[in-house]
């Protein structure tokens, strides 16, 4: 018999709070995370805008050595996970931590260590190019630092699936549980690559909106927009087994019970133009979870101001959803956060949860022109109360990777033996 997973702790740094409760104040009080850029000059560019990590200090959860070896996205990692530990209230002295594994993905890893030991080596020879490097920018020491940090002794591991990397850390975790191989595991996903070198290939690519307004930057359905805009940041989440958060009373945010993921096949940027492979994923994630469409009640979109995204992702869910893809509420928190690539499935997972737990809607801010294109039940520029008893997550990313997940509303009397939550 297959095993009930559930999650019992959550830990975030976002461009619009650095912890749990202000990312979630953040995004109810849909609040812009996106402005100018501050971390580089980025006065040779074109794109000016990015959605920053703010009043960022490392040495709260760390000291100050220790912080000065590693890249900025497993400072968040660090932030977030021991965020996430503390929430989640379990004691690691008296846990099996062999049965407590790290499954945490980044899309491009330590990137501005990368470019700064370059620019070293250019100008400094290869003498002076750092020993740390290499562990500093790899893409799997979040995962890494994560279990050094806090001891844990069972599977440890990054994805990286570019912007489907969280997600399918999340999705992954979820099914290691089920089938029995950890009974709790750390799953998300972080990254930290508004430098220059990460902007100006953005740049190039012709991805990122070069909008100069705050508010119009990052504008996911909107007819007018022309691009996503960058963001950075960690999110963890602590999935346990069922039993094992009942035994313990561990407060219990919602129940994981859908997971799937697809892969286009068809190119390594651009999605499949009719849908197809998204569509799976939502399909698969349904039919895992053993849920009709008609019971989805929000969908946190990837959504991420593309032009092609935003109408590829539309069509996945009017085929997955059929006469019902006008009943779920979406919307793209992207809007508020900028796009965290190997992140964001973490952070937009924390969003989807918390929409189940506190019944809210989050909204797409800075929607002005609606997209005939796009033409699914938008939750725009203020949320909306609403009870919520599934939520699903997209993700899509560079290279046709997508990964859907389904969260179920945790019953509110929280009993033991009561038979609901068995």
């Amino acid at each position: 018999m297959k095993r009930r997973v559930v999650v019992t702790g959550l830990g975030a740094v976002t461009p619009i709070g650095n912890d749990v409760e202000s990312f979630w104040s953040g995004i109810k009080s849909a609040k812009n995370g996106i402005d100018e850029i501050t971390l580089f000059n980025h006065e040779n560019l074109k794109v000016k805008m990015a959605g920053e990590v703010k009043n960022f200090d490392p040495t709260l959860y760390m000291d100050k050595k220790e912080s000065k070896r590693m890249d900025r996205y497993t400072q968040f990692t660090i932030a977030a996970a021991t965020e996430a530990l503390n929430d989640s209230k379990i004691n690691l002295d008296e846990a099996n931590r062999e049965k407590i594994g790290v499954f945490f993905g980044s899309g491009i890893g330590g990137l501005s260590t990368l470019e700064s030991q370059i620019r070293t080596l250019v100008v400094k020879g290869p003498s002076r190019v750092s020993p740390l490097t290499i562990p500093m920018s790899i893409s799997n020491i979040a995962s890494g630092t994560i279990a050094i940090k806090f001891g844990l002794l069972g599977s440890s591991f990054s994805i990286t699936s570019a912007c489907a990397s969280a997600t399918h850390c999340i999705g992954e975790a979820y099914r290691n549980i089920k089938d029995g191989y950890c009974d709790v595991i750390f799953a998300g996903g972080a990254e930290a690559s508004i430098c220059e070198f990460g902007i100006s290939s953005f740049q190039s690519l012709t991805a990122l909106s070069k909008s100069e307004d705050r508010n119009r930057a990052s504008i996911p359905f909107d007819l007018e927009r022309n691009g996503f805009v960058m963001g950075e940041g960690a999110g963890v989440l602590i999935l346990e087994e069922l039993e094992s958060a009942l035994k313990r009373g561990a407060h219990i945010y919602c129940e994981i019970v859908g997971y799937g993921s697809t892969c286009d096949a068809y190119h390594i940027t651009s999605p499949c133009p009719d849908g197809d492979g998204a569509y799976r994923a939502m399909r698969d994630a349904m039919l895992d979870a053993d849920v009709e469409p008609s019971k989805i009640s929000y969908i946190n979109a990837h959504g991420t101001a593309t032009e092609i995204n935003d109408k590829v992702e539309t069509l996945a869910i009017k085929k997955a959803f059929e006469d019902n893809y006008m009943k779920p509420y979406v919307s793209s928190t992207k809007s508020m956060t900028g796009h965290l690539l190997g992140a964001a499935g973490a952070i937009e997972a924390i969003a989807s949860i918390k929409a189940v737990e506190d019944n809210f809607v989050p909204p797409t801010i800075n929607y002005v022109h609606p997209d005939p294109d796009c033409d699914i039940n938008l939750i725009v520029n203020e949320g909306k109360e609403s009870n919520i008893e599934y939520s699903m997550s997209n993700s899509l990313g560079f290279g046709g990777h997508n990964a859907t997940l389904i969260f179920k509303k945790w019953p509110s009397c929280r009993l033991l033996g009561c038979g609901c939550c068995r």
